[in-house]
């Protein structure tokens, strides 16, 4: 389907081009640049609501300064459509997310604009300070601009940038994008803070009515910048409590303004453009702005997959038998079950609450279920200091999120023996996110932590017995359940609470000459080749070894006694994961064995739907099945030659 830019948006091939617009006329490139952007998303899929927020804010960042010599850094990314559009992408925009087409993100491989590759919030006002300092030191006159959520300012590293940003002396933009919501709506204290800000009328007509007066002063030696400094903060003093936080970190702070006003914007971002020194431009805007559904119901409208753009209807897959539940879903349901059952369960989320399913139970126990905003170091404590006091915690973080926090669970979890449950969702590829958001490193960076438990399940029914297992007052160390993005595979997943016993998998084939060990949801691409391989009279043998720490040792002894052919399958690093704890076994043990490790390579693996990357990573049915094929035809060679 071609899908055609409007008549102004059509000639903008650049910035430069941009630049060329009667700055009256801008309002038809936003009103153009939103509605492609609809068109394009409506059809091809991605990430909706946030980039049509700040499509006034990109055209205006665009038209005033001087990129991409000038550095804008985009916070997160979903936000960056517009951006990519504007400079030289808009031809190449339908293959956004799509595999070997454009990143779904900022990109630097991609485009000299993108100054900064991100995925994960809160990293824009580090990387711009980074860019701002190089600059002064290389005595260049480049600005350095941060557009930063209101949801990604409540990180500790947001902050730890503004703290020395304050004192760095540089000529550093943060833009805070307000708008009340990141993916979920936006909780805690910074919140409060800005609401307390945008619902001053009286501080915001004050201040503006001082500054205009202070335009007309003479300054000089009766009346001086710090005289005038004085009386601003006097007068914010008198009506508003809370309206000094940036500038107690040295920030000047105008705002707040209205981020659909082109005009405005581009009036203001002139103007500071000018000022030198640490400011922070706060704008308010509505998430999903120009689609009236989108505004309404902002988070299902953040990646609402493919729909109909008149209707609204978004598309879903219609079966004629019931389909398997998503394993978050299974998640959702079984934690809120279980803790119906046990009262000291509580569960945490660093603002995935939907994207975890916990707020399932957030509805049902709001008091035992919490989202700490995008703070996943503080979710990891906040969980450990819970489980001093005797609560079994479920911290669910997305497996690539969890990366964030490594420290807080050596340090404050595994060191202290403390029994947090880390859900870690997304595991393995999560497809069209890509290489920010993929859930590689999780068994490689936990197996290699004392005082652990690392296991994954194959199916639904597996995944709620760990969690049950898990809850039990006997498991005293951290308990690690990593499970994929998507659908199981089995539609009667509600099965009975059975516990699993620490570090045992299960045989669930005998074979011939081949065995095939599985870690997680992978196990299941390894029965649909075994079905397929029966077709040939090959007969490899299958276990779900369901822990990689501790590791079942009694059915490795089984596995290497039996079998000198083994192939080991999971959706993790092939460095320092599953296929590597089976190798370090071998060699403690002093067996000898071919062993085939399938897994995701040794490099970045990019975006695609996960089909296209469980082909290119080689661990999919066919791909296990090659793998055994191979391995028999050399073990019919030496049976021929003997």
């Amino acid at each position: 389907m071609e899908i055609l830019p409007g008549k102004l948006l059509a000639t903008l091939n650049n910035p430069n081009d941009l630049k060329k617009i009667d700055k009256a006329d801008l309002h038809k490139v936003c009103d153009e640049l939103r509605q492609y952007i609809i068109d394009v998303v409506s059809v091809y899929g991605g990430h909706f609501a946030a980039s049509l927020g700040v499509v006034e804010l990109t055209v205006a960042l665009h038209y005033i300064y001087n990129t991409p010599y000038d550095q804008l850094v985009w916070d997160v990314g979903h936000q960056a459509y517009g951006h990519k559009i504007l400079t030289g992408r808009r031809d190449s925009f339908i293959t956004n997310r799509k595999y070997k087409g454009l990143s779904g993100f900022p990109k630097r491989s991609e485009s000299e604009y993108d100054t900064f590759g991100v995925g994960h919030s809160s990293t824009s006002i580090s990387a711009a300070l980074g860019m701002a300092i190089a600059a002064k030191y290389k005595n260049e006159n480049r600005k350095s601009v941060a557009i930063i959520g209101d949801g990604s300012m409540t990180a500790g590293m947001a902050f730890e940038a503004m703290n020395h940003a304050g004192v760095a002396d540089t000529d550093l933009l943060v833009i805070l994008n307000d708008n009340g919501i990141g993916i979920d709506p936006n909780v805690g204290a910074l919140k409060e803070y800005l609401t307390d800000i945008t619902t001053s009328p009286t501080y915001n007509k004050v201040r503006d009515d001082v500054w205009k007066l202070l335009g007309k002063l003479p300054v000089g030696k009766t009346f001086t910048r710090d005289m005038a400094s004085k009386l601003e903060a006097s007068v914010k003093g008198m009506v508003s409590k809370s309206s000094n936080l940036f500038e107690a970190l040295n920030f000047r702070y105008f705002g707040p303004i209205d981020g659909h006003n082109i005009t405005k914007l581009v009036d203001t971002l002139q103007d500071l453009k000018n000022i030198p020194g640490p400011k922070l431009l706060h704008i308010i805007t509505t998430k999903g702005k120009g689609y009236a559904l989108a505004e309404k119901d902002q988070t299902k409208w953040h990646a609402p997959g493919l729909f109909d753009k008149v209707s609204g209807e978004i598309y879903k897959k219609k079966f004629d038998v019931p389909q398997p539940p998503k394993y978050q879903d299974v998640f959702g349901h079984t934690i809120l079950e279980l803790a119906e059952k046990n009262e000291k369960i509580f569960g945490i989320t660093p603002a995935m609450p939907s994207g975890s399913s916990l707020n399932i139970m957030m509805k049902a126990m709001p008091h035992r279920a919490i989202d700490v905003g995008i703070a996943e170091q503080h979710a990891v404590t906040v969980s450990a200091g819970l489980t001093t006091q005797g609560m079994k915690v479920f911290c669910n973080i997305y497996s690539s999120f969890m990366q964030r926090a490594y420290d807080q669970v050596v340090h404050d979890v595994a060191i202290q023996k403390l029994p947090v449950v880390f859900c870690l969702d997304r595991a393995g590829l999560v497809g069209d996110d890509g290489p920010t958001h993929h859930g590689c490193y999780d068994i490689a960076y936990f197996r290699c932590i004392p005082n652990m438990i690392i296991a994954s399940p194959m199916n639904e029914g597996e995944l709620r017995n760990l969690m049950y297992t898990a809850q039990l007052d006997a498991i005293k160390y951290p308990f690690v359940i990593r499970y994929p993005r998507g659908e199981g595979v089995m539609p009667e997943w509600k099965t009975k609470f059975e516990e699993i016993q620490i570090g045992t998998g299960r045989k669930l084939k005998d074979g011939n000459d081949i065995a095939i060990l599985s870690l997680g949801h992978p196990g299941n691409f390894v029965q649909a080749a075994i079905r397929e391989l029966k077709t040939e009279h090959i007969n490899p043998a299958h276990y779900d070894m369901r822990f990689v720490k501790p590791i079942d040792e009694a059915l490795l002894h089984e596995v290497f006694c039996k079998y000198e052919k083994i192939i080991t399958v999971e959706d993790g690093t092939v460095v320092g994961g599953f296929g590597t704890a089976v190798l370090e076994f071998m060699a403690a043990n002093n067996y000898k064995a071919t062993v085939k490790i399938l897994g995701i390579p040794d490099r970045i693996v990019e975006h695609g739907t996960p089909k296209e990357l469980y082909e290119e990573c080689g661990y999919n049915t066919p791909a296990i099945i090659n793998a055994v094929r191979n391995l028999h035809k050399e073990e019919v060679k030496v049976s021929i030659v003997n």
